[in-house]
Formats: structure tokens, C-alpha cells, sequence
């Protein structure tokens, strides 16, 4: 289908982009990456009548260290994401995780921001940015805050952006030298969303776990924090028996639709058994 027709905007700082969200209000949609909006707009789930391009704003792109941080421009691709070697040695599960959206034409041009910011259940990043605890920076017509990733999804589609905002950067603590991370993901082709993934952020301490967090992708209305299963791990040396609990404490949460993807006990299942693989991968990766 066509989308509806549009006004097109195109501003080249973060102040001109709040103050055309502000002035046009709900009839106005930020365009970052466009592979979710743009869809929605050929179905006619989304009709704005105005499109803010966030396109040409240099201030929102790039990645740097800050402090014990690493923050992220909400305007940079997934294709920059995979070539940045600061998150190659730092953070590798974003890049893993990157290399698993999609296919190579929707990372050149899909980005962070466009990723975490809108809500979409069967997005990756949200569950990572869950995982890796980090915080997205926003900014509006009353000024700019910060909300955690665990903090800003309330259900598909429903975030903590206030009409008129935007998600300007994406900010994670660096973890501990030697911490594990793994996405272990699961879908039916090449572009598809997942049918359940799981990522998993650890650090061990004389070859037991000392940390761990668990996030589920597309199970449920948004990304879930699986707390039972991270309590389950916690101070063990992940033998079967703790693998076992683990699944099936994040199997506990999840509330998958049946769809193309397979009926909802299906996923639920694959869910657990992301869990597993995610946990195996993270503590070989893990020192100590």
C-alpha cells in the first residue's frame, strides 16, 4: 500500500527538531531509521500528517566514551554499531546483537534510536539495552532527562516519550573487564523478528556467578526482565539443574501470541531454551 499523504521536515539541530515536534504536536512523528514507521504508514496503522526527519542532525550520531559510559547517538545505524571497535572490545553483545536485525540493506540505514525508541515488541535492542542496564537520554520542549531502559517500556507501542520528545542518545555502563554477554536469537528467516530471544549480561567470581541479567525479546507486550531466572543463577557454577530453573522461571513470564511464528507454548518453549543457550555462551565468554 501507499502511505497517507504528509508534510516533510527535515531540521539540522535537536532544538529545531523538539521545537517542529512541539509546535505540529500529535500530528507529528520523528523519522529516524524508518523501517518501523514507514511500514506502519503503508498499512495505514500510522497516518501523522507531519514526518520530522531526524536525518541531517550530526549531533545524533557517533559513539564515545563518557566516564564509565558509553554513549550513543540515537541517529547511528546498526551497520556503524557492528564496525565500531569501541563496542567490539567494550560492549561485543551490541554488535552481536546488530549483526542479528534484519539483513545488511535495513542495517545501513535501521538505527539505535529508531530501535529502542518506539516501543516495538519484536525489536532486539530494547532487550539488550534492558540487559546492559543502560539509560536513554530524551530531550522535549521542557528540557532534556534520562530514563533507564527497565524503566521506559509499558506495553507495545506505549514507552515513557512524552508528546513532543525524542530519544537523543542511548547511554550504557561499561561492564566489568572480563564480563560474559550473549543474543541468542531464534526466527524463521533472514529479516524476520524473532520468535523468542534472549539476552544475557554476567560476570563471574571464582567460577561462580556474581551477576547476572537475563531480558527476553518478543514473548511478551514489551522486552521483559527475567528476575526469577537471574536470582536462579546468581552464586552457581550453571550446572544442568540451574539451567533448568532458569528456563523455566523466564518461561514463567512470557505471554507470546500465536502467529506465524508458531503458537504461543511454541515460543514460550524456544523462550527457555534462548535462555540456555544465552547463559552457556555468556559464562564461557566470562573471566574469573
Amino acid at each position: 500500500m501507499i502511505p497517507g499523504s504528509f508534510q516533510y521536515h527535515r531540521p539540522t539541530t535537536v532544538a529545531d527538531a523538539v521545537r517542529l515536534l512541539a509546535d505540529l504536536g500529535e500530528d507529528a512523528r520523528p523519522l529516524a531509521g524508518g523501517h518501523s514507521l514507514i511500514p506502519m504508514m503503508k498499512l495505514r496503522m500510522a497516518t501523522p500528517e507531519h514526518l520530522v526527519d531526524l536525518a541531517a542532525i550530526a549531533e545524533l550520531k557517533g559513539i564515545r566514551h563518557a566516564g564509565a559510559s558509553i554513549v550513543i547517538g540515537a541517529m547511528t545505524t546498526q551497520k556503524e554499531l557492528i564496525a565500531s571497535d569501541l563496542l567490539t572490545s567494550a560492549l561485543p553483545i551490541i554488535r552481536e546483537t546488530s549483526l542479528l536485525i534484519a539483513d545488511p540493506q535495513v542495517r545501513y540505514c535501521g538505527t539505535i534510536g529508531g530501535n529502542v525508541a518506539n516501543g516495538d515488541p519484536g525489536n532486539d535492542m530494547p532487550g539488550v539495552m534492558m540487559a546492559l542496564d543502560a539509560s536513554y537520554q530524551i530531550a522535549g520542549s521542557a528540557g532534556t532527562r534520562e530514563v533507564k531502559a527497565r524503566d521506559f517500556y509499558f506495553g507495545a507501542y506505549f514507552t515513557a516519550l512524552e508528546p513532543g520528545e525524542m530519544v537523543t542518545a542511548v547511554s550504557v555502563p561499561v561492564p566489568p573487564a572480563g564480563h560474559g554477554a550473549a543474543y541468542e536469537k531464534l526466527k524463521r528467516k533472514i529479516g524476520d523478528y524473532a520468535t523468542a530471544a534472549a539476552a544475557v549480561v554476567l560476570t563471574k567470581q571464582g567460577g561462580r556467578i556474581a551477576q547476572a541479567s537475563i531480558t527476553l525479546t518478543n514473548v511478551g507486550q514489551t522486552a521483559l526482565l527475567a528476575e526469577d531466572a537471574m536470582a536462579a543463577v546468581r552464586g552457581t557454577s550453571l550446572g544442568p539443574d540451574v539451567l533448568a530453573r532458569a528456563a523455566a522461571a523466564a518461561e514463567a513470564i512470557t505471554d507470546p501470541a500465536s502467529d506465524g511464528r508458531g503458537p504461543a507454548a511454541y515460543r514460550t518453549k524456544v523462550a527457555g531454551i534462548m535462555v540456555r543457550r544465552a547463559l552457556e555462551r555468556a559464562f564461557a565468554r566470562a573471566a574469573g
